[in-house]
């Protein structure tokens, strides 16, 4: 015992001493430097600047029909909701919503395809990949606008008719495909040959390597790849306006409201779109959430 306690003596007077120095600093550290409340102040005005107005907006929606376009609110209903799918002159809610939904959805499901199988051909070198990659990156750097004005000309000296599920689906993609490549190239950099390798070695067609080995390890990374696809078409103004054809989408029927509707039915519409924009991105984290809870019971369950 004696013995123990000699060797123990050191360590204990070391620690004590530790304590001591704490509590002489202690004093010192319950104060914040200045910088931080400097810091936290010019955070706090960047927040209200970026979601004042679209809180402003929100609040506005839900006024009665006294209601206008500015603050005081007036009275507090669901007026201007109904008033925007039931009233002709608020403009083509239904089906410009509708046609952008389905636009989103063609957009999302060949971004996902291109770009899965663009992420599985790069992982080799082959004659002209370097031209290619930089003709499809080119595409981010051009201004929309313009892209969407070529487009437009494109189909009509070619005596097609510009619509939204032509020629607005190629402009789209020529902005949502670079992205979801990209997203793609650093998924598969993470991605172990070695899997496939061993579902080869087990007798894994390659068809059946790439349903049931590749796709489930690159299903997060995929599911990425289509919010970037619906997210980027869902709101895109720019390579629309002139590829769209006679039928407007949902961003273009919002910049023709703005130009004839002076009623909270514009906030109403930009609600109803702010909710369903993080609906599908709850969803898509929703997603990744749950593949990535079963591949760890998965693992799990292995070991």
């Amino acid at each position: 015992m004696t013995m123990a306690k000699e060797a123990l003596g050191p360590a204990a007077a070391a620690r004590r001493r530790s304590r001591s120095r704490q509590g002489a600093l202690a004093p010192g550290r319950k104060g914040r430097p200045w910088t931080f409340y400097v810091l936290a102040a010019i955070f706090t005005l960047y927040v209200v600047a970026l979601y004042g107005p679209m809180i402003s907006i929100y609040i506005l929606s839900f006024q009665d029909i006294r209601g206008g376009l500015v603050f005081p609110m007036k009275g507090l209903s669901l007026h201007w909701f109904n008033d925007l799918f039931t009233q002709v002159r608020t403009g083509d809610v239904k089906g410009s919503f509708d046609r952008s939904i389905k636009l989103a959805g063609l957009v999302t499901v060949i971004t996902v395809v291109v770009s899965f199988l663009a992420g599985l051909a790069f992982r080799r070198r082959f004659f002209g990949d370097t031209v290619i990659f930089y003709l499809m990156i080119g595409s981010l750097v051009a201004p929309g606008l313009v892209l969407g004005i070529g487009t437009g000309l494109l189909f009509n000296w070619l005596g097609l008719e510009t619509a939204w599920y032509t020629s607005a689906l190629g402009a789209q993609l020529s902005w949502t495909l670079p992205f979801g490549v990209l997203v793609m190239f650093a998924v598969m950099s993470r991605f172990n040959k070695a899997w496939e390798e061993a579902a080869r070695d087990l007798g894994a067609t390659p068809w059946q390597t790439i349903r049931l080995v590749i796709i489930p390890i690159l299903a997060p990374g995929l599911v990425a790849v289509a919010l970037f696809g619906f997210t980027l078409s869902y709101d895109e103004f720019a390579r629309t306006l002139q590829t769209s054809g006679s039928l407007n989408t949902l961003p273009l029927e919002i910049w023709s409201m703005t130009l004839n509707v002076t009623s909270p039915s514009l906030y109403a519409l930009g609600t109803v779109t702010t909710i369903v924009s993080f609906l599908i991105i709850g969803i898509g984290l929703g997603s990744i959430t749950l593949i990535q809870k079963r591949r760890a019971r998965g693992g799990a369950a292995g070991h």
